[in-house]
């Protein structure tokens, strides 16, 4: 962490308020130490905000240094008992509580950390992360003061797109545990105060789910193709698809068919790989069976769910033929046919209705839509609680974009009264200090070492917004793209159906490195990791930077701790300021924190106020480039 460097002693924070907190109240998080004996010290009784580690005498419980460091260990395999046939074959006496049932607006200003499971953490040693790789981290992720885990899909899938083909929505693959081992996690997180929120795919099965091998079996015109968008082919002999529709992952997004009798058949749809079937959502059966899954999973005490292209679903009952002007991978706009259908409401009102039983469950939805009125039609009061929006992730870093990502993101919800929600990465968009970084145009490469200052300034400027925060696992280490593996080892589906012409997302989905100084890092007892780690990270392990007050880790938990416990964060909207050239800066409207970032090249002078955090040292009292303060 960079806080108040040495230049400017005797700068003291702001005490908080009586309980400090915003809505959905944060616990305290407890000091880390490592190895040696470091602390670092956020809690908001520190005398001073300093560039160095203070006493480990100000430790309260012994206990949590020594937690802090058997957190790094990925242990044994987790061993949840031997509840798994019951839980499975019973899945109705499993009924637990979401984690507060009396607090319904947490998410209102939530810390989300996205956990994309296969590279999290693997206990079981076969070089993919689980579960129990996940309950052996609570401990890291409270200390890093989160809300709440989103976990990517975990449910049985034969991963043609990494468990967004799902075959079973009610069950949990075993590459990634049990339902004992799930059980498990929500009790411990639960345990922790922090919530557990899971993705959900309505928009498609597998193609090894039972509803999509009984609609092959069945033939045409069928109930069990019903469930599915089947339509005969255009020709003579139906041999062209039935519309001109391009797969979101590339080539056509219309599979032919055989019928059980040999002969070419029909076609059936599927917006993304072909192993992933669009269902019909015009057959009520569809959202019967989803009942049925959101049931499943709230039953078990999960707080709520990420929905994975939410605006998709409903699709125009003629099909039209598309505009293949913007046939991108993994784009699209507002006028594509392919999605952002009216008739997607319906569907996400009738979510809503089931979640609505469940108090304390909140959702959140994966929505590319670039029309601010669009878009708030899904943050109507009976239909999502939390919209996804990408523009601060997609967002250049220059102020001007910058700004203008964040105030459209806020006009987005303003006319429905909703939440904005921010974030710089996830598992589909390269990481930011990746995408940050410039040319280093002596020698051609990425200055990387300039983009991870920008990342860390973009955390402070992130984490000073109102609404809620979706952190991607691996962000708070200050991981880049991985950009360089082997042609070989690449597994996004992207990459096969590009041609091998487009590498896809599997740069931004490596392992975490969690200790030591050698690949696997602790991710695994295995080296065989289902994709490979790259040796330059052993400076960026949870183990290294736990001790280190000025990494990337201690920015995101000091960062953290402050939006949570200073009252200076309060409000709803925010003001801006006259800044410098190259420059913003605005203000919270009710607790006045002052948030100021220089994307130029020269220092700044800092807004008037006593500076309460920056991501990188003053320069001789100044703002330095490519840094972000707040003042109160």
């Amino acid at each position: 962490m960079t806080t108040v460097s040495d230049e400017t002693p005797g700068v003291v924070p702001a005490e908080p308020s009586d309980g400090g907190q915003t809505d959905g109240a944060h616990t305290d998080v407890p000091e880390t130490t490592g190895t040696e004996g470091n602390v670092s010290d956020l809690s908001g009784d520190t005398p001073e905000i300093e560039s160095a580690a203070t006493d480990p005498d100000a430790l309260d419980d012994e206990a949590i240094e020594a937690e802090a460091d058997a957190e790094l260990d990925p242990g044994a395999e987790y061993d949840p008992g031997a509840e798994t046939a019951a839980a499975r074959d019973e899945p109705a006496s499993v009924v637990v509580p979401q984690l507060d049932p009396t607090d319904t607006t947490w998410w209102k200003s939530a810390v989300f950390y996205q956990i994309y499971p296969r590279s999290f953490c693997d206990a079981n040693g076969d070089g993919v992360g689980d579960l129990a790789g996940v309950i052996g981290k609570l401990g890291y992720l409270e200390l890093l003061g989160i809300d709440a885990i989103w976990l990517s899909p975990i449910m049985t899938s034969p991963m043609a797109d990494h468990g967004y083909d799902v075959a079973d929505p009610r069950d949990i693959d075993p590459l990634f545990g049990d339902l004992a081992t799930f059980d498990a996690l929500i009790a411990e997180a639960h345990a922790r105060d922090i919530r557990v929120t899971m993705d959900l795919v309505p928009n498609h099965t597998s193609d090894q789910h039972e509803w999509f091998r009984a609609a092959l079996a069945a033939g045409p015109g069928s109930p069990e193709r019903e469930r599915y968008i089947f339509r005969d082919g255009r020709g003579e002999n139906g041999d062209e698809p039935p519309n001109n529709w391009h797969s979101i992952f590339g080539g056509p997004s219309w599979t032919r068919v055989t019928e059980a009798d040999g002969s070419p058949g029909q076609w059936y749809l599927h917006i993304f790989a072909a192993e992933q079937p669009d269902l019909n959502w015009e057959n009520p059966e569809v959202f019967d069976d989803l009942e049925k899954t959101l049931r499943f999973w709230l039953d078990r005490g999960v707080d709520g769910f990420r929905i994975d292209v939410a605006h998709g679903m409903a699709k125009p009952a003629d099909l039209p033929d598309m505009d293949l002007t913007n046939t991108a991978l993994l784009s699209n706009d507002d006028d594509d046919p392919r999605f952002n259908n009216y008739a997607v409401h319906d569907i996400h009102r009738k979510i809503r209705k089931v979640l609505d039983e469940y108090p304390g469950a909140a959702n959140v939805g994966e929505i590319w839509v670039n029309d601010n009125e669009r878009f708030a039609e899904y943050l109507r009061p009976d239909e999502l609680h939390l919209g996804f929006n990408f523009r601060l992730a997609k967002a250049p870093f220059e102020p001007e974009a910058i700004r203008e990502a964040i105030e459209n993101s806020l006009d987005a919800v303003l006319s429905v009264s909703g939440t904005p929600t921010w974030t710089l990465s996830n598992h589909d968009v390269e990481r930011e200090v990746t995408r940050y970084a410039p040319v280093d145009p002596a020698t051609g490469d990425l200055d990387l070492a300039r983009g991870t200052r920008r990342a860390r300034a973009m955390l402070v400027v992130e984490m000073a917004l109102p609404g809620s925060i979706f952190l991607y696992n691996g962000s708070e280490l200050g991981l880049p793209n991985v950009d360089d593996l082997p042609e070989e080892v690449l597994q996004d589906p992207v990459w096969e159906r590009s041609g091998h012409t487009e590498r896809g997302r599997d740069g931004c989905r490596v392992p975490l490195p969690w200790q030591g100084t050698e690949p696997p890092f602790g991710f695994s007892t295995s080296a065989d990791t289902w994709l490979p780690m790259p040796e330059s990270w052993r400076s960026l392990t949870a183990e290294a930077q736990l001790e280190d007050v000025g990494s990337m880790l201690s920015l995101y938990r000091a960062a953290i701790e402050l939006r949570y416990d200073r009252p200076e964060f309060a409000g709803d909207s925010i003001d801006w300021y006259e800044a410098p050239e190259g420059c913003l800066a605005f203000r919270r409207s009710e607790g006045f924190l002052i948030c100021a970032l220089n994307a130029g090249e020269v220092p700044v002078p800092l807004p008037p106020g006593e500076l309460l955090l920056i991501s990188s040292p003053l320069a001789d009292g100044m703002l330095p480039p490519d840094a972000a303060a707040w003042l109160v």
